[in-house]
Formats: structure tokens, C-alpha cells, sequence
């Protein structure tokens, strides 16, 4: 048998960062602010909001800051209710905490979506805003949401961490919303080891999110958009909020955007080829018995970098062997619920108060797993993986029927 591959080693960063990066140590000129324009991390905001189709983009030092700062600049009064599904990294309710806000958790399906009908239950209850998670790249039923929302005038954030490069009806999701956010973390389609960016055609929230950035004096005046022209309708909202907002000082690094600008060009490859090998991992897994790798919805075409799948008609001891089994043989199969302490449970997010119950999400989280599938593993790796995952459901329950 081949060699198991490390699914946690991401793609070698392109050759045309190491100029970039050089220029910079020469130069010493790391801070975003420091050129009167045109600094890296400008030109990545410009680059990303027209890879994207939005008029505005802010590139900041995670996604969890930019989900923070789209709270902040919608304006929301203290102690607002923000609905978020039960199944998300904890960094979205911690956002929302931050943000002086109220998380209010909804239901999960089997599929990883939002369950509408509680969704639907739950917003009437003086709902303020919604952050819609895409959890692992799993689209919820946009069209369904945003017409909800949109007839109670709620706006909707987008936390699309896992997201870059997947479209519903042909639209990038990250800009269905009021504001997309998506994360530049290690594990993520484009890799700066930590870093976020929030998109938006909405002038105001831009403006007010970029001032509590840390764009302090008159340095949003370096900010740009896509086609590089003055904007005058940002430029008076810039004018309206100078001095009004506190600054959080989340900025990104010039640094950082010179590792991720040569990577952007990276992306359509990275994404198709993602896709590829998520699919072909997940024909292999659906033809047994124990296994079931949810579809995605119609309009929904996805960009993963990892496989998420169901354990089917297995007990708990034959899953416990499963997950033995799989780490023997040198795939860490994480499953969601039953990994300790992990920050995707619901149960262990006790920073928000009352955590409330819920049986739908928790039960599909005790036997849903995850494993990463980095897009440059070749067929023959996957193989192995997909392998190891087989062998090792079959001696799950081989073993516990013995």
C-alpha cells in the first residue's frame, strides 16, 4: 500500500510571492498604512472584491474579525438576537459575543444545512440578523433564506470560510447576502496562514467597518475599489463616520496580502480540481453500506477541500471502533461530536450562556466525520485514503459483531 498522505500539508505557495515577500523585507514596509497608496494589502482588497463581483472588499486579520466587524457595522444595538446554525466553528457565536449581541442557535440536518423550518420558527422571535454558516462548503437553501429574510428586512451575513469559489445559481456565495466573509487560514482554498476579507456593495457598512479596522486619522483614504476610481458615495460615508467609531485595530499585514495576491490567480484550478477529488472520494464511499456522503443541492456548485459523510446503520461501539480503526491505519477521521472538546459541538460553546438543546444537530453530529482532501493529492492518494476508510467500516463491524 502507498504511503498515507498528510492531509493537513496544503499547497506550496507560488513562486511569485517570494519577490513580493523580498521587496517587502527590504524595504520593511509591513504595515498596511505605510505607502500613500497602492500598498499590497490595497491592491488584494481590489483584486479580491473584483474576483468576487462586489464593489467593496476589506481585508483584515481573520474571518472571525470580519464577521465581528459586519456585526459592528450593521449598527446593531447591544444585546440584539443574531440567528446562527447549530453546526459552526465556534468563532461565529464568539463573534457575535463579541459584538455585544445574542447568539440564537437553530437546528442543523443531516445534510449540514440549516433546517428551515425551525430557521423559519426561530426568526420571528425579534430576530436582529442572521449569520448564515456554509459550513464545510455545504450551501443552505439561499433562496429560501434570503426571501425571509428579505421580507423582514433582516440582513444577512455570510460566513463563508469554506466557501471561496463556490456558486448557487451561478452567483458567488459570499455576495448573495448584505456581507461575505471568508478566511485565508491554513486550511482554506487560499492559504496565508491566518487572515480574513469581508465583501460588500454596501458603501456605509464598508466605510464604518473599514474606520473600526483601524483605518485611524485619514488613512481610509488608501482604501480603493476595483477599478481603482474615486468613489463618492464611500468617500461621504467615510466623511459621516471619522471620529464616530471606536477602533479595533484588525488589520491585515502587508505581508500576509504578498502571500496571498499570487495565489488568487491559483484559485479556479484549485477549485475545480477540489471538486474532482471530492467527488471521486465520495462515489467510492456511497457504494457502501455504511456511508452516505450528502448531495448537494441544485444550485449549489460546490468548492471542497475536504469530504464530510455520514456513518449509517452503525452502533455506538462499532463507530467508536471505526474511528480506532482509522486512526491506526494513519487517517485521522474526525468525528464532529465525538472528538473532545471540539469547537464545532455545539455542547461546548458554554461561553454563550444557556446553551440550548438541539437533538437534530447533535445527533447527526455524533456521526458525522470529516477528513480533510487538499486539492494537490493525486488519484492513487486518494485511493489509499478511500481505502483505509473501507477497510476499516468493514472491521467496525465485523469486530462488534464477533
Amino acid at each position: 500500500m502507498q504511503n498515507v498522505p498528510d492531509v493537513h500539508q496544503g499547497e506550496p505557495i507560488p513562486e511569485a510571492a517570494r519577490e513580493a515577500i523580498e521587496q517587502l523585507l527590504q524595504s520593511g514596509d509591513l504595515f498596511r498604512y505605510t505607502a500613500p497608496q497602492d500598498a499590497p494589502v490595497a491592491l488584494l482588497e481590489a483584486e479580491f472584491a473584483a474576483l468576487l463581483g462586489t464593489k467593496y472588499a476589506l481585508a483584515v486579520s481573520s474571518c472571525s474579525a470580519a464577521l465581528f466587524l459586519s456585526l459592528k457595522a450593521l449598527g446593531l444595538p447591544r444585546d440584539a438576537r443574531v440567528l446562527i446554525p447549530g453546526f459552526t466553528f465556534a468563532a461565529v457565536p464568539s463573534s457575535v459575543i463579541h459584538a455585544d449581541c445574542v447568539p440564537v442557535l437553530c437546528e442543523v440536518a443531516d445534510n449540514y444545512r440549516i433546517d428551515m423550518a425551525d430557521f423559519e420558527a426561530k426568526l420571528d422571535d425579534n430576530i436582529a440578523a442572521v449569520i448564515i454558516s456554509h459550513m464545510r462548503g455545504h450551501t443552505s437553501d439561499m433562496d429560501a433564506i434570503m426571501a425571509l429574510c428579505d421580507a423582514r428586512d433582516i440582513p444577512v451575513v455570510e460566513d463563508a470560510a469554506h466557501s471561496l469559489g463556490t456558486t448557487w445559481h451561478g452567483e458567488n456565495i459570499g455576495t448573495i447576502g448584505r456581507v461575505g466573509c471568508f478566511s485565508f487560514q491554513s486550511y482554506k482554498m487560499i492559504n496565508a496562514g491566518e487572515g480574513g476579507i469581508l465583501v460588500t456593495d454596501d458603501a456605509d457598512l464598508v466605510a464604518r467597518a473599514v474606520i473600526m479596522s483601524g483605518a485611524y486619522e485619514h488613512n481610509w483614504k488608501k482604501h480603493k475599489t476595483p477599478e481603482g476610481q474615486n468613489d463618492p458615495e464611500l468617500s461621504n460615508a467615510f466623511g459621516r463616520w471619522q471620529n464616530q467609531l471606536p477602533l479595533y485595530n484588525l488589520r491585515l499585514s502587508n505581508l500576509s496580502a504578498a502571500v496571498i495576491r499570487p495565489q488568487i490567480p491559483e484559485l479556479a484550478r484549485r477549485v475545480r480540481d477540489g471538486l474532482a477529488n471530492h467527488d471521486y472520494v465520495a462515489g467510492r464511499l456511497n457504494s457502501a453500506a455504511h456511508f452516505n456522503v450528502p448531495a448537494p443541492l441544485a444550485p449549489e456548485q460546490r468548492a471542497p477541500d475536504s469530504i464530510q459523510f455520514n456513518l449509517v446503520d452503525m452502533t455506538e461501539a462499532q463507530i467508536e471502533a471505526f474511528a480506532a480503526a482509522t486512526a491506526a491505519k494513519g487517517v485521522k477521521v474526525q468525528i464532529f461530536g465525538r472528538s473532545a472538546d471540539n469547537a464545532r459541538a455545539f455542547w461546548n460553546w458554554q461561553f454563550i450562556g444557556n446553551v440550548p438543546e438541539l437533538p437534530q444537530t447533535r445527533a447527526m453530529l455524533m456521526k458525522a466525520c470529516d477528513v480533510r482532501l487538499p486539492v494537490r493529492l493525486t488519484r492513487a492518494e486518494l485511493d489509499v485514503i478511500a481505502d483505509i476508510l473501507l477497510t476499516s467500516v468493514e472491521e467496525a463491524v465485523a469486530k462488534a459483531a464477533a
